[in-house]
């Protein structure tokens, strides 16, 4: 077990706040890890990387640098090249680089040294368990960002961007995690915290030394906490915006048969994914495609026609477009302009009227059998709806049609990503842990208002502060730690 000393002082104490006695003891083991950090599967390269106290010891057992010198005597942060040669036989495994890292200037805190070989699946796996041999451990998911964290190299949040950037799936959502890595939410969040902690230190103050020390104007006080409440209330409204970046969302394409669909899944996606047929009920199934909307990460779902059907396929079909259109986030009425109205298209709205809808007036190059407002009134579409007319076959309304997407499933809080603005808040446990902040910062100024006892109100302080913690790790316990980095991928 490792010395508590280990860990880094400024991850175990801050701002008076301790870490828990089990994150501290029980989750960081200084024995030496490895693993493949790059994808499996055939590449130009592949990284193996080690960290732990005998990192150096146990790669040198294998890497033998064309210089003639021993891993250990090689200049840190350099990169060398060598061979891998196995021990026991004499074998050359493969001829690579080494890159070394030494304590505590490296990505974990510890000794480092990463082995960029050719990128073979069997190669990387030879690599590895040669390493095993040698003494090392296959490293568990996320466990060398487990140790930044543990070793202060990053704080929490920071550590959650890392797979956060890793998973992103447009570079809008990148830019969010990117802001969150580099410690923009935590350099936020650090002077409200820091404010807290100057009320309760002048009350606390007040307590034990009456005689000496005034107690704070109680102005003053619901002036500050009032204050840190409109900044937690600014960063939680970006919460529902940040997520929808982090998490993206499910847009499901509906309508009764043959109204245009599959092609407007088609002329969305610039490609052809979906068939397209004059023949009704072509879509059996759901079809899902990736698509990014203005940065927005979309999972795309065409679906079979709404109608009663006597078909078992088709039933089946029309099954799994209810299922869908349970989960979606944003659904797209498809209608066909050139098709008198009917109840069947009432019968659609019924099942597509959801809090985000858009409708796509499609077909409209052919001749109009109904006009924008006819549809309002036969459907009695609530004003917040959008209406747009599109064109599958030549894209026509295709790019208002993405707009409407983009501005319903945003709403008024919609923003565009950039670098200039207050991070945005895309992960739940943050969003958790602020508005847990700013309950207890309501309570401390309903204690103000009754004229209670400054007692309690250090109480409520102290939980909105030990609250903002939680979001940087000063204060969360082992378990949460071990949940965290468990989604992680093995080798980072």
């Amino acid at each position: 077990m490792a010395p508590c000393g280990l860990l880094a002082p400024q991850r175990r104490q801050l701002f008076g706040f301790r870490l828990p006695h089990a994150v501290a003891m029980s989750a960081y083991v200084t024995d030496t890890i490895a693993a493949i950090s790059t994808p499996l599967g055939e590449g130009a390269l592949g990284i193996v990387r080690l960290s732990g106290p005998d990192a150096i010891r146990v790669a040198g057992e294998l890497f033998h640098p064309s210089s003639g010198s021993h891993l250990s005597q090689l200049a840190a942060r350099t990169l060398h090249l060598g061979r891998i040669v196995e021990p026991s036989t004499g074998d050359v495994v493969d001829t690579c680089t080494a890159l070394v890292y030494r304590a505590p200037r490296s990505y974990t805190g510890e000794d480092m040294v990463e082995l960029t070989c050719h990128g073979g699946a069997v190669l990387l796996r030879r690599v590895l368990s040669l390493l095993v041999a040698q003494g090392a451990r296959l490293a568990e998911p996320g466990e060398f960002t487990k140790r930044a964290f543990l070793n202060g190299k990053m704080d929490l949040s920071q550590a959650e961007a890392v797979i956060d950037a890793i998973r992103a799936q447009t570079p809008e959502a990148l830019k969010v995690a990117a802001a969150q890595l580099a410690g923009r939410l935590s350099e936020t969040l650090r002077p409200i915290r820091s404010v807290l902690l100057e009320m309760l230190a002048a009350i606390e103050a007040s307590i034990d030394f009456p005689d000496d020390v005034d107690e704070p104007s109680r102005e003053w006080l619901a002036s500050q906490i009032a204050d840190a409440m409109a900044q937690i209330d600014e960063m939680l409204a970006t919460a529902d915006v940040g997520r929808v970046y982090r998490e993206g969302v499910a847009v499901v394409l509906v309508g009764r048969p043959n109204v245009g669909k599959s092609s407007l899944l088609n002329a969305l996606l610039r490609d052809v994914r979906a068939i397209v047929t004059a023949v009704p009920g072509t879509t059996r199934d759901v079809i899902e495609e990736a698509m990014n909307l203005k940065g927005l990460p979309i999972r795309l779902l065409d679906t079979a026609g709404l109608r009663p059907a006597m078909d078992p396929v088709e039933v089946i079909g029309v099954e799994r477009t209810r299922a869908s259109l349970r989960d979606a986030d944003l659904v797209v009425m498809v209608m066909d302009r050139s098709d008198p109205l009917s109840p069947a298209d009432k019968a659609v709205w019924r099942e597509a009227n959801k809090p985000h809808v858009v409708v796509a007036a499609n077909k409209s190059d052919l001749t109009h059998a109904w006009s924008l407002q006819e549809l309002r009134d036969y459907l009695h579409l609530p004003s917040t709806v959008r209406v747009v007319e599109t064109c599958a076959k030549t894209q026509q309304g295709v790019p208002e049609l993405e707009d409407a997407m983009f501005a319903t499933i945003l709403g008024d809080g919609g923003r565009a990503v950039s670098a200039g603005h207050m991070p945005m808040l895309s992960n739940v446990r943050h969003r958790t842990a602020l508005e847990a902040a700013k309950s207890s910062l309501k309570e401390a100024l309903n204690t103000l208002e009754e004229g209670m006892p400054f007692d309690l109100l250090a109480i409520d302080l102290r939980a909105a502060a030990e609250a903002l913690s939680r979001v940087t790790g000063e204060s969360v316990s082992a378990e949460v730690v071990d949940a965290i980095f468990s989604r992680f991928c093995v080798g980072k």
